[in-house]
């Protein structure tokens, strides 16, 4: 089982929460279809907007991928420019295993996130792919700071 980390703009990750699918342009073809059923993909979010307004890099959802890759020319991603034509053709089906309510960020984990080769422009590093295998201890990073990031409920 490989674990994915899924890179996206916060209007495509309501549509893969809202249709639990996963697209890539063309172009990004033999990163999808290097996926299994089976595995895991969280959904970074990049940041959006600027300035003081910016939201930061966040990390909005983990699902299991239970297709195999399949093509399908529907416009359901707005997609960035930079994607061609936002159709995002090449595509999986998903499972929600967790949203993370609120999205964790990042940034305090990127010190410690062994995938990260350059801490200092981590963004940019990650930036440019539609997709990246993440080693299984910083799944497992990721996954414990959703879960202390949740807030305790009250007890009964």
């Amino acid at each position: 089982m490989t674990r994915w980390l899924g890179f996206s703009s916060g209007q495509n990750a309501r549509i893969i929460l809202q249709k639990n699918v996963w697209g890539v342009p063309m172009r990004f073809f033999n990163w999808i279809v290097r996926t299994e059923i089976g595995d895991t993909l969280l959904i970074y979010v990049d940041q959006q907007g600027a300035g003081r307004a910016a939201s930061p890099p966040t990390v909005a959802a983990c699902f299991e991928i239970v297709s195999d890759v399949y093509r399908d020319t529907a416009r359901i991603f707005p997609g960035p420019v930079n994607f061609g034509d936002g159709v995002l053709p090449y595509r999986v089906a998903l499972r929600p295993i967790a949203v993370f309510d609120p999205p964790i960020s990042l940034e305090p984990l990127i010190p410690k996130l062994s995938f990260v080769a350059d801490k200092q422009q981590w963004s940019d590093y990650i930036r440019g792919q539609a997709m990246r295998a993440i080693p299984e201890d910083d799944f497992r990073m990721i996954m414990d700071a959703q879960r202390r990031a949740m807030p305790v409920p009250p007890m009964a």
